[in-house]
């Protein structure tokens, strides 16, 4: 199938090659000239524009299908700006960045219009996707979705893709996931910091193996932390400063509007938040508190 992928970064570049690889012919485009040159050495199609890649993906009956996997947000919409007089009835577009959905949900109806179709394709994977595929969640109309099953199918594992619902859905459901993941992580991470500072010399990468042998809590990311682990068992490489890319905020958001209670998720997301900052004010505040009632000792810096 011949397919457009706009944005070449860690995921739509590996997406493309995994594409390649599957005999797929993608016409490749970046911002970023170089990059399209260096997709054109692993057999993409590489064009200097949208326009560019709109002409090149033209044929008589088919569809194009232009796959965007660009920053959610502005540039999203940005893209869609530009492309859209360009676009034809019964074009299809995805977006499997990590927008949010309601802005997907707008966007489908802006396409609507003029009679586009809009999927929007939660992607996970990682840099790992290449390799091991990538979990797609796909929402969307469905006549859409059928059309493009030899694409899922080729960047997904097997039973690795799934269309969950209309317009939005995908997006949403990727959201969750975030969500969990942060919970997930956070679990971990408090759990080896715990046997850190306890009172044995812990093997700690040779205990996360260990406990993806046959544990409860067996997963892919323990297995990555025991590959973390094993390179630097105290981390002191590694300055714990942890981002969030926003769809953590934006699962915690979706619990308060629907008043549905998500401790987990909202503690790890706090934590992130907690770790790009020292010596805070509400620390201090604390500090000099206990003083006053108490009589106990401040650190002075």
């Amino acid at each position: 199938m011949r397919i457009g992928m706009v944005g070449l970064g860690k995921m739509g570049g590996n997406m493309t090659r995994r594409l390649l690889k599957s005999g797929h012919e993608v016409v490749a485009f970046d911002r970023s000239l170089d990059t399209v040159e260096e997709y054109r050495g692993f057999g993409a199609v590489g064009v200097e524009s949208l326009g560019g890649m709109l002409d090149e993906l033209a044929t008589k009956d088919a569809p194009r299908v232009i796959w965007l996997m660009i920053p959610a947000g502005k540039p999203v919409d940005d893209t869609i700006e530009a492309l859209r007089d360009d676009l034809r009835p019964g074009d299809i577009v995805i977006d499997g960045g990590n927008s949010n959905y309601k802005e997907t949900i707008s966007r489908a109806a802006v396409l609507k219009e003029i009679q586009v179709l809009m999927l929007d394709a939660g992607t996970s994977g990682g840099v790992w996707g290449l390799e091991n595929g990538y979990c797609l969640m796909i929402g969307g109309d469905k006549t859409a979705f059928d059309f493009l099953e030899p694409v899922f199918s080729s960047l997904a594992p097997k039973d690795g893709y799934l269309r969950v619902g209309e317009n939005g859905a995908g997006h949403f459901v990727k959201m969750i996931h975030n969500g969990i993941e942060y919970g997930l992580m956070q679990a971990y991470a408090e759990g080896f910091d715990l046997m850190e500072h306890g009172r044995f010399d812990l093997p700690l990468a040779d205990i996360a193996s260990l406990w993806n042998r046959g544990s409860v809590i067996r997963s892919w990311l323990l297995e990555l932390s025991g590959d973390m682990l094993r390179g630097n068992s105290k981390l002191d490489e590694i300055k714990g400063f942890v981002p969030d890319s926003g769809e953590g905020r934006w699962t915690v958001e979706e619990s308060i509007d629907l008043s549905v209670p998500t401790p987990v998720i909202t503690a790890s997301l706090q934590a992130r938040f907690r770790s790009r900052r020292e010596n805070t004010f509400s620390d201090r505040f604390l500090a000099g508190l206990r003083k006053q009632f108490g009589g106990h000792s401040v650190k002075k810096i």
